[in-house]
């Protein structure tokens, strides 16, 4: 107990000293009163610098003159966060809150935004026109581009395509198959600072998710299958229970998620195939399925109109058979019936005996 007891108050100041909470600040948004006065000194130490130098005034020059120099500093303090972006914001290493709210904002110069997967790319929304092309001038001197890279962070709901994966199911047939994940980061800090970079760790979730689902299904139902785990055999299968698929996997996704403060809205079951090392071996085998069902549908129609045509013939007394016509008239017309192509009949025109 004493040892149960060590391990969960080590478990609790982990909690107090690792895990980042997300401080929102919200009164600092007094950045166009700051430019504005910013502008106005450095339009008055120039009138002052002008009128100290006709006057020989050496400390007014100087302080003047150090305002010039120095004055630009609280403009980096400026910052602009548009709707449904935010930044995070340390000072000399210390987190010290996020803009999320949009707005003008004045905050300490020296801080800095932090954003590690600012410069990350997958194949998802948000990703495709991330930055914006700059010339840089080489030293021979031919122009290029060069992307300025955002530090700050979507809040909007981005898609997810996750590549194509080819996995096993629980038959162990290669299947191929692809999603697309709609997510959004609600906590900020945790994003930041709880992992890496939160792009790719989404990215890798997606796949791990994906291959722990997949592979409790099969690709089409089968007999004695127990894909809900409650030791009874169900009809699941990955074609015809999408979306209970889709489901499990947002649900395993968002568990392991949950720590960078990633919130999962939707996942969908975007491509599902055969790999092609099987598919056309799967295609005959649905294909003769297909048949023999339909030839067990014309089959059990073939009887039921066969019996139905000797109970009218003994009911109106139209003719009278024995087994061995009865027989014939059976074969005969079991036989136009379950046929392939357009009857042909032959038409006796003598005696029936």
């Amino acid at each position: 107990m004493k040892m149960r007891g060590d391990i969960i108050m080590i478990s609790q100041r982990y909690k107090e000293v690792f895990v980042v909470e997300e401080i929102i600040l919200s009164k600092k948004k007094n950045g166009l009163l700051v430019a504005l006065l910013t502008i106005v000194l450095y339009v008055g130490a120039i009138i002052l610098l002008v009128f100290a130098a006709n006057r020989a005034i050496i400390p007014l020059i100087v302080l003047c003159a150090v305002w010039l120099v120095l004055g630009w500093i609280p403009l980096c303090g400026l910052k602009v966060v548009g709707p449904q972006e935010a930044l995070v914001l340390t000072l000399f290493g210390k987190y010290i809150g996020t803009l999320k709210e949009s707005g003008f904002y004045f905050v300490n110069p020296f801080s800095v935004a932090v954003n590690p997967a600012a410069k990350t790319k997958l194949n998802q929304s948000g990703d495709v026109d991330n930055g914006k092309k700059g010339l840089v001038l080489t030293a021979s001197g031919v122009s290029g581009s060069a992307e300025l890279v955002s530090k700050k962070l979507s809040l909007k709901a981005m898609t997810l395509n996750n590549s194509r994966q080819k996995i096993n199911d629980c038959l162990g047939n290669p299947v191929e198959i692809g999603i697309a994940v709609i997510w959004r980061v609600t906590d900020t800090a945790k994003a930041v600072f709880e992992v890496d970079n939160y792009k790719e760790y989404l990215s890798l979730q997606c796949d791990s998710a994906l291959r722990n689902i997949v592979r409790l299904y099969p690709y089409d139902v089968a007999p004695d299958v127990d894909t809900t785990g409650d030791g009874i055999a169900d009809e699941g299968s990955l074609r015809g229970s999408s979306e209970v698929v889709a489901e499990r996997i947002r649900q395993e996704i968002q568990e392991k998620v949950r720590a960078a403060g990633i919130e999962v809205m939707e996942a969908r079951i975007t491509y599902l195939a055969y790999a092609p090392e099987i598919a056309a071996v799967m295609l005959q085998r649905q294909q003769a399925s297909a048949i023999i069902d339909a030839r067990k549908m014309i089959v059990d129609g073939a009887v039921g109109m066969v019996e139905m045509a000797l109970e009218r013939l003994n009911e109106n007394d139209v003719v009278h058979l024995d087994e061995e016509r009865k027989a014939a008239m059976v074969s005969n017309l079991l036989v136009v019936l379950c046929g392939n192509h357009d009857a042909q009949p032959i038409v006796n025109s003598g005696s029936l005996y």
